[in-house]
């Protein structure tokens, strides 16, 4: 019997190959059956990819989802049932307005106001779980439940159909070629073929005519969906009138006076003095009057100090004779040049600089002369 049936598939797959790379023609079927076969097929993934988004639409934060599956999962292994609930925005944020309103104490008015919004978001959020209930039980649960039977016994004939027509043509194929086939062999493939295909029609027929059903199963979500934002607008229409309350009260409430106390209000004592017993203050006050007492020095003046001129080629020839790089260098200070009154020194000095301007200018030719 097993040999049989892997007799029966090698066949299937050789006729699958022959069609596709052979050229071998198969049993064509109609246009109807095709079109049904095609709505079947978006039905499938409309299916899959609706409960898909309807949960992401409940549940938006993927983290969450993410957490909450793995929690689920761990739960199975473990033997253990956990109850996670996913976390909705409006309840954690009326949580946090609740904690800081409650911490700010009822003499705020803004405190508050913080505690009423919270409340009314906590109130918002109890309905969004009562939503999601709604829509998972009268929308999700049919919707897997079409997944897993109906859509599921349809593709599972449609598949069978497929594997017979193979079985079918193969057997007629060899049959044509010569092969040791029986009539009566293919007699009972083409009677498997046509209660396949019977049940794939009907099987399709079914699921693409139960709209009625499916509308009603959209009608709900829609229902539950305005029941969700009715309450809602409820809870906001009452949150805006006490908040407008509050806002009068706020605003007509008398402005208390403050005035800001000194260090003398607190008993703070400033820093004494150990010997005389002066406070700080005092101290203060007559280091500043003998600092104003003292003479102050006179200016010093200050020492002019001689800079080469870095457009002036000479300086730089007589600078480096005259050993000015040590004066330069950041170890040695520069040299002070003192005023000299014009007399015999300073003539006797700028006459020397002339002569040695005049002997390096003559070096210079010389060397360009034998160079050149």
């Amino acid at each position: 019997m097993a040999f049989a049936g892997l007799k029966k598939q090698i066949n299937k797959c050789n006729q699958y190959v022959t069609e596709k790379m052979g050229g071998a023609e198969g049993t064509k079927l109609d246009l109807d059956f095709m079109d049904m076969e095609r709505k079947t097929d978006v039905t499938y993934e409309l299916v899959e990819e609706l409960q898909t988004k309807t949960k992401e639409f409940l549940q938006p934060n993927p983290t969450a989802r993410a957490k909450m599956a793995a929690v689920k999962g761990i739960s199975k292994l473990s033997g253990q049932a956990k109850s996670n609930t996913y976390p909705q925005p409006e309840g954690v944020l009326g949580d946090c307005m609740l904690l800081y309103g409650r911490k700010l104490g009822d003499d705020s008015m803004f405190g508050q106001a913080l505690v009423e919004m919270g409340e009314s978001l906590k109130q918002m959020a109890d309905v969004k779980y009562s939503l999601d209930d709604n829509i998972k039980q009268n929308f999700l649960e049919p919707l897997h439940h079409l997944q897993t039977k109906d859509l599921k016994e349809v593709m599972h004939h449609r598949k069978k159909l497929q594997g017979r027509r193979l079985d079918f043509d193969c057997k007629r194929r060899r049959q044509a070629k010569g092969s040791h086939i029986t009539d009566e062999e293919i007699k009972m493939s083409e009677d498997k073929f046509a209660e396949s295909l019977h049940l794939a029609q009907m099987g399709m027929f079914n699921l693409l005519e139960n709209d009625v059903e499916q509308i009603s199963q959209l009608a709900t979500f829609a229902e539950g969906l305005l029941d969700y934002h009715s309450q809602c607008t409820e809870v906001l229409r009452s949150l805006t009138e006490t908040l407008l309350v509050k806002k009068d009260e706020a605003a007509n409430r008398p402005k208390m006076e403050f005035v800001p106390k000194t260090l003398g209000d607190l008993n703070i004592e400033g820093v004494s003095d150990g010997v005389n017993g002066t406070n700080h203050h005092n101290f203060q006050s007559i280091t500043h009057n003998n600092i104003k007492q003292r003479p102050r020095p006179l200016p010093k003046q200050i020492p002019q100090f001689t800079r080469p001129d870095p457009f002036d080629p000479w300086s730089s020839v007589t600078d480096v004779l005259l050993g000015s790089s040590q004066v330069s260098s950041p170890q040695h200070k520069p040299q002070v040049q003192l005023d000299l009154r014009p007399g015999q020194h300073s003539a006797n000095g700028n006459s020397f600089f002339h002569v040695l301007k005049v002997v390096v200018l003559c070096v210079c030719f010389v060397t360009l002369a034998l160079y050149a």
